[in-house]
């Protein structure tokens, strides 16, 4: 069995100390590749250097985090054009609109999005949509930007059944399937237990959003497993077909 880690902050200070012995654990479970997004020019030497350190093993994004949005968003902006002229990067991301924490920054969110698009459309590149408190706007503006290229991953999706339906008519969208589906209460499950697995990708977001039962813990990527597992119960498929599918999947999404 193969598996991609399709979001992972390893860069992060959290795993400073266990990195090397963080990615070994997961690759010994079968995840094989691990895909990071940036979140703003703090993070961008950590997670190069992780490149450099596992080539092969690691991918990673360039974009600008909607919590990173703030009054001198501009300049973070151009940060993000300089390297994707000089350096290759596998997505856009992760980008999108996030309004849980803090709403005065709205329209500017919402102009970064737009922008981030843009450049994924300029670089060919798919896009990974961070949202938060934020469904309808951050969809409409996918959708009215979407096109025949356009594609990319609903990063961390925890909605209701209409609305990954929604997603999925947009046509070049993954649902992005973390620990999330694993909560007792999360509803997640349900939302999804219609959806073909065709249309999802496995994630976990570690250090953040670990399944059950570390639930509350430090996430990382050999946890997977334990969303592979649930979904496998959920489709009545074998792991292995988990695996199979969610594997092309993300190939499809990121072109490696």
């Amino acid at each position: 069995m193969v598996f991609y880690d399709t979001h992972t902050h390893l860069y992060l200070q959290e795993f400073a100390l266990d990195r090397e012995q963080v990615i070994q654990s997961a690759v010994e479970k079968g995840i094989e590749k691990f895909f990071l997004p940036n979140i703003d020019s703090t993070s961008i030497e950590g997670m190069l250097q992780m490149e450099k350190d596992f080539p092969s093993r690691c991918f990673p994004m360039m974009g600008l985090h909607p919590c990173s949005v703030k009054q001198n968003y501009q300049g973070q902006l151009l940060e993000v054009e300089h390297w994707l002229n000089k350096h290759k990067f596998f997505a856009i991301g992760e980008i999108g609109i996030d309004l849980y924490w803090d709403k005065t920054l709205e329209k500017e969110q919402k102009s970064v999005f737009i922008h981030q698009i843009e450049l994924a459309k300029k670089h060919k590149l798919p896009i990974i949509i961070h949202l938060r408190d934020a469904f309808d706007k951050t969809f409409e503006i996918v959708e009215r930007m979407n096109d025949a290229e356009l594609k990319g991953i609903f990063h961390c999706f925890s909605g209701t059944k209409d609305q990954a339906e929604k997603i999925i008519k947009l046509g070049g969208f993954k649902l992005g399937i973390g620990g999330v589906v694993t909560f007792k209460n999360s509803g997640l499950d349900k939302a999804i237990i219609d959806i073909n697995p065709q249309h999802l990708v496995l994630e976990t977001d570690s250090p953040y959003l670990a399944p059950a039962p570390f639930r509350g813990k430090r996430n990382e990527s050999a946890y997977l497993l334990l969303v592979a597992n649930k979904l496998a119960e959920l489709y009545n498929l074998p792991i292995d077909e988990i695996a199979k599918i969610t594997t092309a999947n993300a190939k499809e999404v990121f072109a490696v």
